[in-house]
């Protein structure tokens, strides 16, 4: 019998789109968090900085696409469609499914609101966005304790890397004096 047989292929890419989703996020607030202003990653210009963010943001929809998906079709993980998007509804680890729902309807008012931005003005997508800032600590909490390898050393490991990232970030953008400039939040992309 082979691991993909029964179902398995869809579980198993349940988890590592998981994973990856859970990297990804992990980029993009922390790129989100340290750009500001002026500041450049290395030696890369501002705008390259933002085109990577966008990019690997449109990276991680994609994958939480496919994880949701794959949760929605695997008989094993119990998740219905309604569960995805109405936070603790699910009849199974309804906690940790509606976290996983909370992150899903955050990302979707972000890619909304990132679709409307020249129409919804300046100030509101601001607003908005700053929700951003919520989605990855519930996506976090979602993804360590709902995984079936939150035993595992190698997904401790990635859990502490990731939560560290994210506090260096944190770290870099509170210590970094600020630039008078521009903003991250204002400045035009």
């Amino acid at each position: 019998m082979s691991v993909f047989d029964n179902g398995n292929a869809v579980w198993f890419l349940m988890r590592g789109s998981g994973v990856v989703s859970l990297l990804l996020l992990t980029g993009v607030m922390a790129l989100g968090i340290a750009t500001r202003g002026a500041v450049r990653l290395a030696a890369m210009p501002r705008f390259a900085t933002l085109a990577l963010h966008r990019s690997m943001s449109l990276l991680s929809v994609v994958f939480i696409g496919v994880h949701v998906a794959s949760a929605v079709i695997d008989s094993y993980a119990q998740v219905r469609l309604v569960s995805v998007f109405v936070p603790f509804t699910a009849s199974h680890r309804s906690l940790l499914v509606g976290l996983g729902a909370i992150a899903v309807d955050l990302t979707l008012a972000l890619i909304v609101t990132g679709l409307l931005r020249e129409r919804i003005g300046r100030r509101t997508w601001r607003a908005i966005h700053w929700t951003a800032y919520a989605t990855w600590p519930v996506a976090f909490i979602h993804a360590v304790g709902m995984g079936t390898d939150t035993s595992s050393l190698w997904l401790r490991v990635l859990g502490i890397a990731c939560v560290g990232l994210i506090g260096g970030a944190v770290a870099w953008r509170v210590l970094l004096p600020p630039d008078n400039t521009s903003s991250a939040m204002t400045a035009r992309p």
